[in-house]
C-alpha cells in the first residue's frame, strides 16, 4: 500500500495549437482515473486535424500502464495520418518508465 500521506494530483491539461500543431501540457498524474481526460483531448485534437501533438510532460507526476496506452494510442493514430506525437521534458521517474517499458525507443523524447 501507498503512502497515506502522499495524494494522487488531479490531472490537467492544457492544449495550444498552432495549424497543424499542438502542445499540450500535462500536469498531474496520468492514471486509471484521469486517463480518459487525456485520451479525449488527445483524440479530439487528431480528429480536429492536428498531426503534430509535443506532450509537454514536464508536471507530470505518474503514469501508469492505462496512461501508457493512451500515450501509444495516439502515438498509433497520428502515425496513420502522416503526423508524431512528441513527448517533452520527461521528469526522471516517468522517463524510467519509458525505458522500462521500452517505449523510449517507439516515442520521440525531447529531452
Amino acid at each position: 500500500m501507498g503512502d497515506p500521506a502522499v495524494t494522487p494530483r488531479d490531472l490537467e491539461v492544457y492544449a495550444v495549437r498552432v495549424g497543424d500543431r499542438s502542445i499540450v501540457t500535462v500536469v498531474g498524474d496520468i492514471d486509471i482515473d484521469s486517463c480518459r481526460r487525456l485520451r479525449d483531448e488527445l483524440l479530439g485534437l487528431i480528429d480536429a486535424g492536428v498531426t503534430t501533438i509535443v506532450l509537454d510532460l514536464a508536471q507530470m507526476d505518474f503514469v501508469d500502464s492505462t496512461g501508457l496506452d493512451v500515450l501509444v494510442g495516439a502515438h498509433k493514430r497520428l502515425g496513420q495520418r502522416g503526423g508524431e506525437l512528441v513527448l517533452r521534458s520527461p521528469r526522471p521517474a516517468a522517463q524510467r518508465v519509458l525505458e522500462i517499458t521500452r517505449l523510449d525507443t517507439v516515442f520521440t523524447i525531447d529531452t
